[in-house]
Parts: C-alpha cells; structure tokens; sequence
C-alpha cells in the first residue's frame, strides 16, 4: 500500500515525539519519520516554516504545539486471519463455480453496496446480473454527490475496519487496496468534562489480541476508574467465553439493562458506551440492543487489528462503487441508473413475473433480487405477499433516521486528530476533518468537518439552519479556542446537511429472529441487503456479506431456476 499522503496538526503527546527529515516530493513539501522499522510520510501544515532535519519536538507547559501525523499507515496484517481466509474462500468459490450452459439472466434492484456485492459475485459465477439504481448516483447508503464549487458531500461518515474481511477482500479482488488510507490503531474520545481535550485507547502492535485491546484499555485512565475496569472486564466474561451462540442469545437486552444484569456500573455505559452505541447504530444504550456490542467487541477483541480504521482515499461513489460496476461490465453485466420500481409484477402463482419501472419500461430475467433498504422493499411487497410469515417478519425491521452534517471552515482547525472521533456529544456521534484524513478532500488551509447528527428522530424535520446553529453549539465545546456558537471565532464558509430518514435498520432487541435469509420461500426471489441474516448486522461489512450470501443462493438454486426458466418459456409458447 502507498505510504504517501497528507497529514495534520493536533495536540501533541511527549510520549509521541519522533525526529522528522522534510524531503520534496513535487511542489509539495513532504516529511516523513522513522516509525519502528516502518517509514511513513506526511504533509505538515500550520506554519509556511517548516523544520530543518534533525528538530525534536517537544511539549512546553501551557502550550499547544502542532504534531505531525501519518495519514497512511501501512495495510495491516489481515490476509492471515480465519475471518479473513473464509472471506476469500467464499470469494473464490464463485470464480470457481462451474459455468453455466445457459447464464442466468437476474434483475437486481439497488446499487448499494449490497446490490453491487451480489451482481459482482454472480457477474465472477458466470451470470448475468443486471442492477437496477432509482438514483443517478451509485452507493446507496455510501452515495455522495458534487457541489458546484467541486467539493464533495456524503451520505454517512464511512469507516472501514479491519474486523470487515468482505470488505477487504473485496478491495484486494478489484485491485484498490491502496484506497484505503490506514490510520493509528488508536479509538480517541472528546472529554465532555475537560473541553477540547481528549482521551485516547491506544493498542499496541506488540501484543497479540485480545491482550492488545485490554492493555489500551488499562493504560486509560482517564475514562475509567480501576474498579470500573475490573467489573466491566468481569461482566464481559461470558461473551468472551460463550462466543458467537452467547451473542445471539443477549439479542433481547438493550445495552444499559445489559450492563446493570452483569452488575456493570452506569458510569461504564455513560463514559463509554453512548458513543459506541451511537457510533454502530445512531441510537443510545436505552435502546440498542446488546448484541450489537458485543458482536463489535468480539471483533475488536478477538482480532488483533479488528479496531483498526482505515479512511476512503475519496468520495465512495468513484472510489469504491465505480470499480465494482466495471468489474461487472467487464463480465457482461448491466448496471442501470434512474431507473426506479414502480411495481413487483407477479405470475399466477405469486411468484414474479417482472419489475415494472416508473419510466414506463419492463424487465424480465430468471431470478430477482431487492437489495434495497427494507423500508423501501416493505412499500413495494405484493399484497397477497404481506401475510407471509417471511414478509410478515419484516415488520419489526425499521430504518432508524441519520443526519450527516458537514461544515468547511474558514481556516484550518487545530485541535483535532488525524483519525475519527467519538465526540461524546448528545447531539453528535463520530466527526472528522477531512481535509486531513481524506486524500481527495485535502486542503491546508481550511477545515471541513464531517459530523454524523444521532440520534437524529428528533431533528430530521428540522431545517438545516437549526441543525447547523445545534451543531456550533456542540463544536464550540469541542473546539473552546476556535470555534463559537456565534461564530465570532471560525467563519462558516458552507455547509451541506444530508437527512435519511430511513438508514439502517434499527437494531433494538428482538429484532434477530425477524432477519430474513436472503433465499425467500417465493421460486426465484431473493433479498439482499444488511438487514438480512448475517452476523456482522448493520455495517458495510454486513451489506457485502448479504450480497454473496444472496449469490451464493442464486448459483446453488442454478439447476431450479434454469428449469423454472424453460418451463415459463415454454408456457408463453403454448399460448
């Protein structure tokens, strides 16, 4: 993976400091430190002087220097992993399936992630997917779109973790591994107590899991008391032990009951698990359910560098989705924008018949697909479909609403990481700069903050402007010496808030048993999408493993749906 990329100026550790060389690459001064045995290079901003070889910098009492921080750090160690290996397996039976004598002709409607995960990975079998999008834009829930001035704006704040081994390997088979821009395997928390200060969890390279993630978490104690610690690690014992089984099984505690039944102090879901809550599924503790935790936990703790988060090198549409729909062009699929389902047109005997299009067009194929959010599959379900215990299910499933907010300041911030942050905020979820985390959205000068708005059911009627005037307010405690309510300090020079009033579904308990698997009891119709049955829930990682479920369905079911094929064929012969 390429080392090279843009950097920014935060506060600055002592236990951090490291002596920098500035080399040039183009017009552009570069610096770059000796890591261990790793070289990694970056871009320092925040003064026109920089630093001749050899400077060390160090911390002074009551003064805020600037750091320099890598934004690429190199790809970790993850082909390796068990999550990893089964991935590619999966991955690798698809191009190793048998071609088909006739390739199967399947309609796909949505180009999210999951949509584009199952045409691609039936596209590597030797079908014919063709993906349908309503939108002029690819990515669904990692959609974005250009503003005049050429600045891009996002859907959601998307990270990328080394615990998503679908994800990855994905990036690995399309060949854009180095798109990933890898960040210090740190989780950073804003101190509401302490504003513009920061606490961090820093896991070190030199232990292996789970005792990387228990030494980060002993090593703060800025969040957590000893006595906290102890009980919280006591608690978490029997999902450690219990696995996989034992997660499913806490599906029906929310997180706050979950942690006072393991006697778990309040304080342990105050300081630390309304953000994590927020952060996985944008709603507080009072409802997310316990599983969702700890299938992160699991994760994180169970994989050396699960925690571990990589930015996008750039806007998902073109960076990440455009690659997949090449990859299945140059298969002989089809991927259609605007073209949106009006109707699911069904056969006598209720299965489909065709997709009928708002634009007046129809299509037909040998097996369908609705790798749409599932508020929007409930809207288009057949009548004589609703009172099937499979569809019926699905009315629990609901998308929980999401704002994602972000502002380009008229200068460049300083009190802010490289890296995504838990802001700890009632209003806020995770922000960053992306002006230094994102390759393509790089500016020295100024700021854009990305913010994700949650829990947002409260808000997502409002107007911008008042989102906008809640979001100061939070930041000016986030940024005391650079940003006011009022803006009498940092200018707002735009924004852009982007509402989904249905996003993910809402993972409250009880939801688990009413996850379809993605081959419905109707010949020929199948689902994709995160909130069917897989175990990485509502994630980008969980969209990408429901599309290769769903394909594995469809080229398992090849034999019935070929014949299914022929025999309506020669139904419509007979007429």
């Amino acid at each position: 993976m390429s080392q090279w990329g843009s950097v920014s100026a935060t506060n600055f550790s002592s236990h951090q400091s490291r002596i920098f060389e500035f080399p040039n690459v183009g017009t552009v001064p570069r610096c770059c430190f000796s890591l261990g045995s790793k070289k990694m290079a970056s871009l320092a901003f925040g003064s026109n002087q920089f630093m001749p070889p050899g400077t060390r910098l160090k911390k002074k009492k009551g003064v805020l220097p600037l750091k320099v921080v890598c934004v690429d750090y190199p790809r970790p160690e993850l082909d390796s992993t068990v999550n990893f290996l089964e991935a590619a397996a999966l991955s690798a039976s698809f191009r190793g399936s048998p071609r088909p004598a006739k390739p199967l002709k399947v309609v796909i409607a949505g180009a999210g992630l999951a949509g584009l995960s199952t045409a691609k990975y039936l596209a590597d079998a030797g079908h014919e997917p063709i993906l349908l999008e309503a939108r002029d834009v690819l990515g669904g829930k990692v959609a974005a779109w250009k503003d005049d001035d050429g600045d891009w704006y996002e859907t959601g704040l998307h990270i990328f973790f080394g615990a998503y081994p679908n994800v990855q390997n994905l990036f690995g088979e399309l060949g854009i591994d180095d798109r990933l821009q890898w960040k210090e395997h740190s989780m950073i928390f804003a101190m509401p107590s302490k504003p513009g200060e920061f606490s961090r969890f820093d896991f070190t390279d030199a232990l292996p899991a789970p005792l990387n993630g228990i030494w980060a978490i002993l090593r703060n104690n800025e969040m957590l008391t000893w006595a906290e610690k102890v009980k919280f690690a006591i608690g978490l014992l029997p999902a450690m032990v219990g696995g996989q089984p034992y997660v499913e099984a806490q599906d029906g505690f929310t997180v706050k009951d979950w942690m006072r039944k393991q006697g778990i102090p309040d304080r342990v879901t105050d300081e630390v698990f309304i953000a994590m809550s927020k952060a996985l599924n944008f709603i507080n503790p009072d409802e997310l359910s316990m599983q969702c935790i700890l299938i992160a936990l699991n994760r994180f703790l169970q994989e050396k560098h699960g925690s571990k988060m990589a930015f996008l090198d750039g806007n998902p549409p073109e960076r990440l989705c455009m690659p997949i729909v090449d990859h299945i062009q140059s298969l002989g699929g089809e991927v259609r924008l605007n073209s949106r389902i009006q109707k699911i047109d069904l056969n006598d005997d209720g299965t489909v018949k065709k997709f009928l299009l708002t634009n007046g067009s129809e299509i037909e194929g040998d097996a369908y697909v609705f790798a749409t959010p599932v508020d929007i599959l409930k809207l288009l379900l057949p009548e004589n479909w609703k009172e099937i215990p499979y569809f019926k299910k699905l009315d629990k499933l609901v998308g929980v609403p999401v704002i994602n907010v972000h502002i380009w300041f008229d200068r460049k911030l300083k009190n802010t990481y490289d890296h995504l942050l838990f802001s700890r905020s009632p209003l806020l979820s995770v922000y960053a700069d992306m002006s230094v985390t994102c390759k393509e959205y790089y500016n020295p000068n100024q700021s854009m903050l990305e913010l994700v708005f949650a829990p947002a059911e409260e808000w997502i009627s409002r107007s911008d402007s008042d989102i906008i005037d809640a979001t100061m307010k939070e930041l000016s405690k986030l940024f005391p010496d650079e940003i006011a309510a009022d803006q009498s300090k940092a200018k707002i020079l735009k924004y852009h808030v982007v509402k989904t009033p249905r996003s993910v579904y809402k993972t409250v308990p009880d939801c688990e048993p009413c996850r379809p698997r993605q081959r419905s009891p109707l010949e020929g119709f199948y689902l994709a999408g995160d909130y069917t049955k897989q175990k990485y829930l509502a994630s980008m990682e969980g969209a990408v493993l429901s599309g290769k479920f769903c394909a594995q369905a469809i080229v398992q079911d090849y034999e019935l749906l070929a014949a299914r094929g022929q025999r309506i064929l020669a139904e419509a012969g007979s007429r």
